[in-house]
Protein backbone atom coordinates (compact mmCIF):
# COMPACT_ATOMS: atom_id res chain seq x y z
CA UNK A 1 0.00 0.00 0.00
CA UNK A 2 1.23 3.51 -0.88
CA UNK A 3 0.00 6.66 0.87
CA UNK A 4 0.14 9.96 -1.03
CA UNK A 5 -0.58 13.34 0.56
CA UNK A 6 -1.32 15.94 -2.12
CA UNK A 7 -1.96 19.60 -1.33
CA UNK A 8 -3.87 21.77 -3.74
CA UNK A 9 -4.49 25.48 -3.42
CA UNK A 10 -7.63 26.85 -5.02
CA UNK A 11 -9.14 30.31 -4.85
CA UNK A 12 -12.80 31.21 -4.67
CA UNK A 13 -13.21 34.75 -5.95
CA UNK A 14 -16.08 36.82 -4.70
CA UNK A 15 -17.15 39.91 -6.67
CA UNK A 16 -14.50 42.52 -6.04
CA UNK A 17 -16.35 45.45 -4.55
CA UNK A 18 -15.30 47.92 -1.95
CA UNK A 19 -18.78 48.71 -0.71
CA UNK A 20 -19.11 45.08 0.29
CA UNK A 21 -16.66 45.68 3.07
CA UNK A 22 -17.29 49.32 3.87
CA UNK A 23 -19.81 48.32 6.52
CA UNK A 24 -16.97 46.61 8.34
CA UNK A 25 -14.77 49.69 8.22
CA UNK A 26 -14.72 50.33 11.94
CA UNK A 27 -14.12 46.73 12.91
CA UNK A 28 -11.56 45.65 10.37
CA UNK A 29 -9.71 48.68 9.03
CA UNK A 30 -7.46 49.25 12.00
CA UNK A 31 -4.31 50.85 10.66
CA UNK A 32 -2.07 49.76 7.86
CA UNK A 33 -1.56 51.67 4.66
CA UNK A 34 -2.17 48.82 2.31
CA UNK A 35 -4.57 46.81 4.38
CA UNK A 36 -8.17 46.07 3.51
CA UNK A 37 -10.90 43.71 4.47
CA UNK A 38 -10.17 40.93 1.96
CA UNK A 39 -12.75 40.40 -0.77
CA UNK A 40 -11.40 37.06 -1.78
CA UNK A 41 -10.44 34.16 0.35
CA UNK A 42 -8.18 31.26 -0.59
CA UNK A 43 -9.57 27.83 0.03
CA UNK A 44 -6.87 25.35 0.80
CA UNK A 45 -7.89 21.73 0.52
CA UNK A 46 -5.90 18.68 1.41
CA UNK A 47 -6.44 15.58 -0.61
CA UNK A 48 -5.15 12.36 0.83
CA UNK A 49 -5.07 9.40 -1.49
CA UNK A 50 -4.67 5.84 -0.36
CA UNK A 51 -3.49 3.80 -3.31
CA UNK A 52 -3.48 0.02 -3.62
CA UNK A 53 -2.51 -2.01 -6.64
CA UNK A 54 -6.20 -2.59 -7.47
CA UNK A 55 -8.10 0.47 -6.21
CA UNK A 56 -7.81 4.19 -5.52
CA UNK A 57 -9.96 6.44 -3.35
CA UNK A 58 -9.83 10.20 -2.85
CA UNK A 59 -11.40 12.23 -0.06
CA UNK A 60 -11.56 16.03 -0.20
CA UNK A 61 -11.71 17.99 3.05
CA UNK A 62 -12.03 21.77 3.02
CA UNK A 63 -10.18 23.27 5.97
CA UNK A 64 -10.64 26.75 7.44
CA UNK A 65 -7.90 29.27 6.75
CA UNK A 66 -5.33 29.42 9.50
CA UNK A 67 -3.29 32.39 10.65
CA UNK A 68 -1.59 33.36 13.89
CA UNK A 69 -3.67 35.63 16.13
CA UNK A 70 -1.14 38.44 15.87
CA UNK A 71 -1.89 38.64 12.11
CA UNK A 72 -5.63 37.93 12.09
CA UNK A 73 -6.67 41.51 11.36
CA UNK A 74 -4.17 42.07 8.54
CA UNK A 75 -6.17 41.18 5.44
CA UNK A 76 -5.74 41.45 1.68
CA UNK A 77 -4.06 44.77 0.86
CA UNK A 78 -6.09 47.64 -0.49
CA UNK A 79 -3.70 47.81 -3.44
CA UNK A 80 -4.52 44.25 -4.47
CA UNK A 81 -8.22 45.14 -4.27
CA UNK A 82 -7.91 48.31 -6.29
CA UNK A 83 -5.61 46.89 -8.93
CA UNK A 84 -8.01 43.99 -9.48
CA UNK A 85 -10.92 46.39 -9.85
CA UNK A 86 -8.87 48.54 -12.24
CA UNK A 87 -8.29 45.56 -14.52
CA UNK A 88 -11.93 44.47 -14.31
CA UNK A 89 -13.27 47.90 -15.24
CA UNK A 90 -10.50 49.09 -17.54
CA UNK A 91 -9.67 51.94 -15.16
CA UNK A 92 -6.53 54.07 -15.21
CA UNK A 93 -4.56 53.15 -12.10
CA UNK A 94 -3.46 56.22 -10.14
CA UNK A 95 -3.69 54.19 -6.96
CA UNK A 96 -0.71 51.93 -6.45
CA UNK A 97 2.63 53.69 -6.17
CA UNK A 98 4.71 52.05 -8.87
CA UNK A 99 5.86 53.79 -12.08
CA UNK A 100 4.43 52.67 -15.42
CA UNK A 101 7.79 53.49 -17.00
CA UNK A 102 11.16 51.79 -16.66
CA UNK A 103 14.33 52.67 -14.81
CA UNK A 104 17.47 54.10 -16.45
CA UNK A 105 19.32 52.05 -19.03
CA UNK A 106 22.75 52.44 -17.40
CA UNK A 107 21.48 50.72 -14.24
CA UNK A 108 19.77 47.89 -16.11
CA UNK A 109 22.88 47.34 -18.19
CA UNK A 110 24.94 47.12 -15.00
CA UNK A 111 22.64 44.35 -13.75
CA UNK A 112 22.96 42.44 -17.01
CA UNK A 113 26.72 42.77 -16.90
CA UNK A 114 26.86 41.55 -13.30
CA UNK A 115 24.89 38.45 -14.26
CA UNK A 116 27.18 37.81 -17.23
CA UNK A 117 30.21 38.28 -14.98
CA UNK A 118 29.02 35.45 -12.76
CA UNK A 119 27.92 37.50 -9.77
CA UNK A 120 25.02 35.14 -9.13
CA UNK A 121 25.69 33.32 -5.85
CA UNK A 122 24.85 34.32 -2.29
CA UNK A 123 26.12 37.75 -1.38
CA UNK A 124 27.75 38.64 1.90
CA UNK A 125 24.89 38.72 4.41
CA UNK A 126 24.99 42.45 5.13
CA UNK A 127 25.71 43.50 1.56
CA UNK A 128 28.07 43.34 -1.40
CA UNK A 129 31.09 45.51 -0.39
CA UNK A 130 30.74 47.69 -3.48
CA UNK A 131 27.14 48.54 -2.62
CA UNK A 132 27.85 49.20 1.06
CA UNK A 133 30.60 51.59 -0.01
CA UNK A 134 28.27 53.35 -2.47
CA UNK A 135 25.58 53.73 0.21
CA UNK A 136 28.15 55.24 2.59
CA UNK A 137 29.33 57.65 -0.10
CA UNK A 138 25.79 58.74 -0.92
CA UNK A 139 24.88 59.14 2.77
CA UNK A 140 27.93 61.34 3.37
CA UNK A 141 27.07 63.47 0.36
CA UNK A 142 23.45 63.87 1.48
CA UNK A 143 23.90 64.30 5.24
CA UNK A 144 27.57 65.05 5.88
CA UNK A 145 27.79 61.94 8.09
CA UNK A 146 30.70 59.53 7.67
CA UNK A 147 29.66 55.92 8.38
CA UNK A 148 31.54 52.63 8.32
CA UNK A 149 30.17 50.61 5.36
CA UNK A 150 31.05 47.29 7.01
CA UNK A 151 29.87 48.02 10.55
CA UNK A 152 26.97 50.46 10.10
CA UNK A 153 25.21 49.55 6.84
CA UNK A 154 23.00 46.50 6.29
CA UNK A 155 21.62 45.77 2.82
CA UNK A 156 18.11 44.33 2.86
CA UNK A 157 15.46 43.07 0.46
CA UNK A 158 13.77 46.42 0.02
CA UNK A 159 13.02 48.99 2.68
CA UNK A 160 10.14 46.84 3.91
CA UNK A 161 12.66 44.24 5.06
CA UNK A 162 14.79 46.96 6.61
CA UNK A 163 11.71 48.00 8.58
CA UNK A 164 11.03 44.40 9.60
CA UNK A 165 14.64 43.70 10.59
CA UNK A 166 14.79 46.92 12.60
CA UNK A 167 11.56 46.25 14.47
CA UNK A 168 12.13 42.55 15.05
CA UNK A 169 15.76 43.10 15.98
CA UNK A 170 15.27 45.99 18.42
CA UNK A 171 11.70 45.88 19.78
CA UNK A 172 10.67 43.58 22.63
CA UNK A 173 7.13 42.41 23.45
CA UNK A 174 5.36 45.15 25.37
CA UNK A 175 7.60 47.99 24.13
CA UNK A 176 5.68 51.07 23.05
CA UNK A 177 6.31 52.40 19.55
CA UNK A 178 4.77 55.66 18.33
CA UNK A 179 3.56 56.01 14.74
CA UNK A 180 2.36 59.08 12.84
CA UNK A 181 -0.95 58.33 11.13
CA UNK A 182 -1.62 57.90 8.28
CA UNK A 183 1.19 55.36 7.90
CA UNK A 184 2.63 52.65 5.66
CA UNK A 185 0.85 49.39 6.41
CA UNK A 186 3.89 47.24 7.13
CA UNK A 187 4.67 49.37 10.20
CA UNK A 188 1.75 48.15 12.30
CA UNK A 189 1.82 44.61 10.94
CA UNK A 190 5.49 44.15 11.80
CA UNK A 191 5.06 45.78 15.19
CA UNK A 192 2.26 43.31 15.83
CA UNK A 193 4.60 40.43 14.97
CA UNK A 194 7.11 41.87 17.46
CA UNK A 195 4.45 42.09 20.19
CA UNK A 196 4.80 45.86 20.45
CA UNK A 197 2.25 48.24 21.94
CA UNK A 198 1.40 50.69 19.14
CA UNK A 199 0.60 54.31 19.99
CA UNK A 200 -0.49 56.78 17.36
CA UNK A 201 -0.25 60.53 16.76
CA UNK A 202 -2.48 61.70 13.91
CA UNK A 203 -1.39 64.23 11.28
CA UNK A 204 -4.41 66.22 10.07
CA UNK A 205 -5.13 68.33 6.99
CA UNK A 206 -4.59 70.83 5.59
CA UNK A 207 -0.85 70.87 6.39
CA UNK A 208 -0.55 67.56 8.33
CA UNK A 209 1.60 69.31 10.93
CA UNK A 210 2.90 67.36 13.92
CA UNK A 211 0.71 68.07 16.98
CA UNK A 212 3.61 68.63 19.36
CA UNK A 213 1.61 68.64 22.60
CA UNK A 214 -0.13 65.42 21.63
CA UNK A 215 3.24 63.84 20.87
CA UNK A 216 4.63 64.96 24.23
CA UNK A 217 1.63 63.44 26.01
CA UNK A 218 1.95 60.19 24.08
CA UNK A 219 5.56 59.51 25.03
CA UNK A 220 5.86 57.52 28.24
CA UNK A 221 8.50 55.69 30.26
CA UNK A 222 7.62 52.60 28.22
CA UNK A 223 8.26 54.25 24.83
CA UNK A 224 11.04 52.43 23.03
CA UNK A 225 10.93 54.10 19.60
CA UNK A 226 9.24 56.59 17.28
CA UNK A 227 8.82 55.51 13.66
CA UNK A 228 8.50 58.32 11.13
CA UNK A 229 8.43 58.62 7.36
CA UNK A 230 9.66 61.75 5.61
CA UNK A 231 8.85 62.62 2.87
CA UNK A 232 5.56 61.12 4.02
CA UNK A 233 3.40 58.53 2.31
CA UNK A 234 0.46 59.03 1.76
CA UNK A 235 0.21 62.79 2.40
CA UNK A 236 3.32 64.10 0.65
CA UNK A 237 4.18 66.02 3.84
CA UNK A 238 7.81 66.73 4.64
CA UNK A 239 8.69 67.02 8.31
CA UNK A 240 10.11 70.50 8.89
CA UNK A 241 13.40 71.18 10.63
CA UNK A 242 11.46 72.63 13.56
CA UNK A 243 9.33 69.49 13.89
CA UNK A 244 12.34 67.20 13.62
CA UNK A 245 14.23 69.23 16.23
CA UNK A 246 11.36 68.88 18.69
CA UNK A 247 11.09 65.14 18.04
CA UNK A 248 14.86 64.82 18.47
CA UNK A 249 14.86 66.67 21.80
CA UNK A 250 12.00 64.51 23.09
CA UNK A 251 13.86 61.36 22.07
CA UNK A 252 17.06 62.45 23.78
CA UNK A 253 15.18 63.55 26.90
CA UNK A 254 13.25 60.26 27.14
CA UNK A 255 15.95 57.89 25.77
CA UNK A 256 13.83 56.92 22.76
CA UNK A 257 15.08 55.46 19.47
CA UNK A 258 14.01 56.77 16.05
CA UNK A 259 13.32 54.52 13.08
CA UNK A 260 13.15 56.76 10.02
CA UNK A 261 11.87 55.66 6.61
CA UNK A 262 13.38 57.94 3.94
CA UNK A 263 12.64 56.11 0.69
CA UNK A 264 11.31 59.30 -0.96
CA UNK A 265 14.30 61.48 0.02
CA UNK A 266 15.14 62.28 -3.61
CA UNK A 267 11.54 63.33 -4.31
CA UNK A 268 11.58 66.46 -2.16
CA UNK A 269 10.02 69.39 -4.02
CA UNK A 270 9.14 72.29 -1.75
CA UNK A 271 12.02 72.06 0.74
CA UNK A 272 15.24 70.16 1.29
CA UNK A 273 14.99 66.72 2.84
CA UNK A 274 16.44 66.54 6.35
CA UNK A 275 17.63 63.21 7.66
CA UNK A 276 16.92 62.75 11.37
CA UNK A 277 20.32 61.12 11.90
CA UNK A 278 22.04 64.36 10.87
CA UNK A 279 20.60 66.36 13.78
CA UNK A 280 22.83 66.91 16.85
CA UNK A 281 22.86 63.95 19.21
CA UNK A 282 20.62 61.80 17.00
CA UNK A 283 22.89 59.50 14.99
CA UNK A 284 23.54 57.30 18.04
CA UNK A 285 19.82 56.61 18.45
CA UNK A 286 18.59 56.55 14.82
CA UNK A 287 18.12 53.79 12.25
CA UNK A 288 17.87 55.35 8.78
CA UNK A 289 16.08 53.15 6.23
CA UNK A 290 16.04 53.70 2.49
CA UNK A 291 15.84 51.89 -0.84
CA UNK A 292 16.67 52.08 -4.53
CA UNK A 293 13.23 51.53 -6.03
CA UNK A 294 11.56 54.94 -5.78
CA UNK A 295 14.58 56.97 -6.92
CA UNK A 296 15.42 54.77 -9.90
CA UNK A 297 11.95 53.46 -10.87
CA UNK A 298 13.05 49.89 -10.15
CA UNK A 299 10.58 48.92 -7.45
CA UNK A 300 10.70 45.24 -8.40
CA UNK A 301 14.40 44.92 -7.56
CA UNK A 302 13.74 45.19 -3.82
CA UNK A 303 17.09 46.65 -2.78
CA UNK A 304 17.01 48.47 0.54
CA UNK A 305 19.29 49.24 3.46
CA UNK A 306 19.47 50.32 7.08
CA UNK A 307 22.13 52.68 8.43
CA UNK A 308 22.76 52.72 12.17
CA UNK A 309 25.59 52.89 14.72
CA UNK A 310 27.18 49.51 15.53
CA UNK A 311 25.28 48.95 18.78
CA UNK A 312 21.95 49.22 16.90
CA UNK A 313 23.16 47.56 13.71
CA UNK A 314 23.80 44.41 15.76
CA UNK A 315 20.08 43.90 16.41
CA UNK A 316 19.12 44.76 12.83
CA UNK A 317 21.58 42.21 11.45
CA UNK A 318 20.50 39.50 13.88
CA UNK A 319 16.95 39.77 12.54
CA UNK A 320 18.06 40.19 8.92
CA UNK A 321 20.16 37.02 9.09
CA UNK A 322 17.05 34.96 9.82
CA UNK A 323 14.65 36.84 7.55
CA UNK A 324 16.44 36.77 4.18
CA UNK A 325 20.14 36.35 5.06
CA UNK A 326 21.19 38.00 1.79
CA UNK A 327 19.76 40.03 -1.07
CA UNK A 328 20.02 39.53 -4.86
CA UNK A 329 23.71 39.66 -5.76
CA UNK A 330 23.64 41.05 -9.33
CA UNK A 331 21.05 43.66 -8.39
CA UNK A 332 23.30 44.82 -5.55
CA UNK A 333 26.19 45.32 -7.96
CA UNK A 334 23.94 47.30 -10.30
CA UNK A 335 22.61 49.34 -7.37
CA UNK A 336 26.16 50.42 -6.54
CA UNK A 337 26.36 51.89 -10.05
CA UNK A 338 23.00 53.62 -9.62
CA UNK A 339 23.90 55.32 -6.35
CA UNK A 340 27.02 56.79 -7.97
CA UNK A 341 24.93 58.46 -10.68
CA UNK A 342 25.89 62.09 -11.40
CA UNK A 343 23.98 64.90 -9.73
CA UNK A 344 22.34 65.62 -13.08
CA UNK A 345 20.35 62.39 -12.79
CA UNK A 346 18.73 63.44 -9.50
CA UNK A 347 18.01 66.95 -10.77
CA UNK A 348 16.36 65.58 -13.90
CA UNK A 349 14.35 63.13 -11.79
CA UNK A 350 12.97 65.97 -9.69
CA UNK A 351 12.17 68.11 -12.75
CA UNK A 352 10.36 65.22 -14.39
CA UNK A 353 8.24 64.52 -11.32
CA UNK A 354 7.46 68.21 -10.82
CA UNK A 355 6.01 68.28 -14.34
CA UNK A 356 3.93 65.17 -13.65
CA UNK A 357 2.77 66.59 -10.34
CA UNK A 358 1.63 69.81 -12.01
CA UNK A 359 -0.48 67.88 -14.52
CA UNK A 360 -2.24 65.92 -11.81
CA UNK A 361 -2.65 68.69 -9.21
CA UNK A 362 -3.93 71.24 -11.73
CA UNK A 363 -6.25 68.62 -13.16
CA UNK A 364 -7.64 67.59 -9.77
CA UNK A 365 -8.32 71.21 -8.86
CA UNK A 366 -10.08 71.77 -12.18
CA UNK A 367 -12.25 68.71 -11.56
CA UNK A 368 -13.38 70.14 -8.20
CA UNK A 369 -11.31 68.39 -5.55
CA UNK A 370 -9.81 70.19 -2.59
CA UNK A 371 -6.13 69.36 -3.07
CA UNK A 372 -3.81 69.41 -0.06
CA UNK A 373 -0.16 70.50 -0.45
CA UNK A 374 2.33 67.77 -1.31
CA UNK A 375 5.93 68.74 -0.68
CA UNK A 376 7.48 65.35 -1.45
CA UNK A 377 6.90 61.76 -2.63
CA UNK A 378 4.81 61.10 -5.74
CA UNK A 379 1.46 61.21 -3.95
CA UNK A 380 -1.29 63.79 -3.56
CA UNK A 381 -4.14 63.64 -1.02
CA UNK A 382 -7.49 65.29 -1.79
CA UNK A 383 -10.85 65.84 -0.10
CA UNK A 384 -13.49 63.92 -2.08
CA UNK A 385 -16.55 65.26 -0.23
CA UNK A 386 -17.59 67.81 -2.92
CA UNK A 387 -18.84 64.84 -4.94
CA UNK A 388 -21.36 63.67 -2.36
CA UNK A 389 -20.26 60.09 -1.57
CA UNK A 390 -20.56 58.95 2.04
CA UNK A 391 -16.93 57.96 2.60
CA UNK A 392 -13.62 57.35 0.87
CA UNK A 393 -14.35 53.71 0.09
CA UNK A 394 -17.71 54.49 -1.55
CA UNK A 395 -16.06 57.28 -3.53
CA UNK A 396 -13.20 55.11 -4.76
CA UNK A 397 -15.56 52.38 -5.88
CA UNK A 398 -17.66 54.93 -7.77
CA UNK A 399 -14.53 56.45 -9.30
CA UNK A 400 -13.43 53.08 -10.65
CA UNK A 401 -16.78 51.80 -11.90
CA UNK A 402 -18.33 54.99 -13.23
CA UNK A 403 -15.36 57.17 -14.12
CA UNK A 404 -12.61 54.67 -14.90
CA UNK A 405 -9.88 56.00 -12.58
CA UNK A 406 -8.30 54.40 -9.52
CA UNK A 407 -7.47 56.22 -6.27
CA UNK A 408 -6.75 54.80 -2.82
CA UNK A 409 -9.08 55.32 0.16
CA UNK A 410 -6.98 56.67 3.01
CA UNK A 411 -9.10 55.33 5.89
CA UNK A 412 -7.07 52.11 5.65
CA UNK A 413 -3.97 54.07 6.65
CA UNK A 414 -5.24 55.00 10.12
CA UNK A 415 -5.80 53.25 13.43
CA UNK A 416 -9.11 55.11 13.52
CA UNK A 417 -10.63 54.88 10.02
CA UNK A 418 -12.91 57.85 10.68
CA UNK A 419 -9.85 60.10 10.49
CA UNK A 420 -9.39 59.28 6.82
CA UNK A 421 -12.94 58.87 5.53
CA UNK A 422 -12.97 62.21 3.66
CA UNK A 423 -9.60 61.73 1.96
CA UNK A 424 -8.30 59.77 -1.02
CA UNK A 425 -4.79 59.47 -2.44
CA UNK A 426 -3.67 59.74 -6.06
CA UNK A 427 -0.20 59.02 -7.42
CA UNK A 428 1.59 60.82 -10.24
CA UNK A 429 4.36 58.24 -10.87
CA UNK A 430 2.89 57.62 -14.33
CA UNK A 431 3.75 58.92 -17.77
CA UNK A 432 2.22 62.25 -18.74
CA UNK A 433 -0.17 60.72 -21.24
CA UNK A 434 -1.66 58.47 -18.57
CA UNK A 435 -2.06 61.38 -16.14
CA UNK A 436 -3.75 63.56 -18.76
CA UNK A 437 -6.11 60.76 -19.76
CA UNK A 438 -7.11 60.20 -16.13
CA UNK A 439 -7.80 63.91 -15.64
CA UNK A 440 -9.92 64.03 -18.79
CA UNK A 441 -12.02 61.10 -17.61
CA UNK A 442 -12.66 62.82 -14.29
CA UNK A 443 -13.51 66.15 -15.95
CA UNK A 444 -15.99 64.37 -18.20
CA UNK A 445 -17.72 62.10 -15.70
CA UNK A 446 -17.31 63.47 -12.16
CA UNK A 447 -20.01 65.92 -11.09
CA UNK A 448 -20.02 67.94 -7.88
CA UNK A 449 -23.10 67.61 -5.71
Amino acid sequence: MQVHCTWTCSFRFRPLTLLSFSKHLGDNFRGGRERSCGNFYPSLSATMSTVTPHSESTQNTHQPLQVAKRLEKFKTTIFTQMSSLAIKHGAINLGQGFPNFDGPEFVKEAAIQAIKDGKNQYARGFGVPELNNAIAERFKKDTGLLVDPDKEITVTSGCTEAIAATILGLINPGDEVILFAPFYDSYEATLSMAGANVKCVTLRPPDFAVPINELKNTISKNTRAILLNTPHNPTGKMFTREELNVIASLCIENDVLVFTDEVYDKLAFEMDHISMASLPGMYERTITMNSLGKTFSLTGWKIGWAIAPPHLTWGVRQAHAFLTFATSTPMQWASSVALRAPDSYFLELKRDYLAKKAILVDGLKAVGFKVFPSSGTYFVVVDHTPFGLENDIAFCEYLIKEVGVVAIPTSVFYLNPEDGKNLVRFTFCKDEGTLKAAVERMKEKLVRK
